[in-house]
């Protein structure tokens, strides 16, 4: 299970509000988009997530038990720019996190352990569509193949929630169209929850199950000053998208499909989302 319950959040940063009042509930293996407005608190609510920030109040769990303070396996990330380890191998990066967790003083692993894991590492970096590249360094990638790698580096870890901050916002179009289909393979055939930060709402209602608003509600200006955003809207895909079901629709065909009642530039409250 990897169900998250956020419960009346709210971030401070001595007297600015960043976020107000947050409250939500993402049920396990869903795959949940956060949009909104740049500086309306979307990336920080998704290292609270992570644990590298902690709510000034409320609370955040995850399977019932409150998030632990820092981040840790049951959470991979992948960031917008590629955070992988420019020394080592597309085999290196991803065996890393295995050697951390099985061998935490040396960071090596050792005999059955280690063939173990370089067996599961290579199968994984075949199933990200990086089968050969094993031994290149990401200097000799592309910006896809980086975020590939990116993918399979979260991934190796088997984590409960995969968090992504805008991870395919410097790809071109058309590689943009490619790692988003394998990131709905992924989620299909994995048992992770996924929550992405995106500007993107085409993106957005591409790949999410549910789409999530942030926005500022206080207009005046000394009110704005002040006080953060929350969520505004919350936008369930219908039909509904599950994990480990077959898609009945083509997104690259139809396009995104948006429950009835509902446009696409509902969402759109200002120029930095793409309506």
């Amino acid at each position: 299970m990897s169900e998250l319950r956020i419960e009346n959040v709210w971030k401070e940063y001595g007297d600015q509000i960043v976020l107000e009042d947050v409250s939500l509930t993402v049920a396990s293996r869903a795959f949940v988009a956060l949009v909104g407005p740049s500086g309306c608190g979307k990336s920080t609510f998704l290292r609270m997530l992570l644990g590298q920030e902690q709510p000034t109040r409320g609370q955040i769990l995850l399977d019932g038990e409150l998030l632990p303070a820092e981040p840790g396996p049951d959470r991979g990330v992948v960031f917008q720019r590629y955070s992988v380890f420019p020394h080592l191998t597309v085999l290196g990066n991803v065996l890393l996190g295995k050697e951390f967790s099985g061998a935490r003083h040396k960071a090596k692993l050792f005999g059955a352990a280690r063939r173990n894991a370089i067996a599961e590492a290579r199968q994984l970096i075949g199933e990200v569509g990086l089968a050969g590249a094993e031994d290149k360094y990401p200097a000799q990638l592309s910006g896809g193949m980086q975020q590939r790698l990116a993918l399979a580096q979260a991934l190796i870890m088997k984590p409960k929630v995969l968090l992504l901050d805008e991870p395919f916002g410097a790809l071109d179009p058309g590689i943009r169209a490619e790692i988003h289909t394998l990131m709905k393979r992924l989620w299909n055939e994995t048992q992770m929850t996924v929550v992405m930060v995106t500007h993107d709402m085409r993106e957005a209602f591409t790949l999410a199950s549910r789409v999530i608003a942030f926005e500022r509600r206080r207009d005046r200006p000394e009110e704005k000053e002040r006080y953060g955003a929350t969520i505004t809207k919350d936008i369930s895909i219908w039909p509904p998208r599950l994990a480990g079901a077959p898609s009945i629709f083509s997104p690259d065909r139809d396009g995104p499909v948006v429950p009835m009642g509902h446009r696409r530039d509902d969402l759109a409250s200002s120029g930095e989302i793409q309506p």
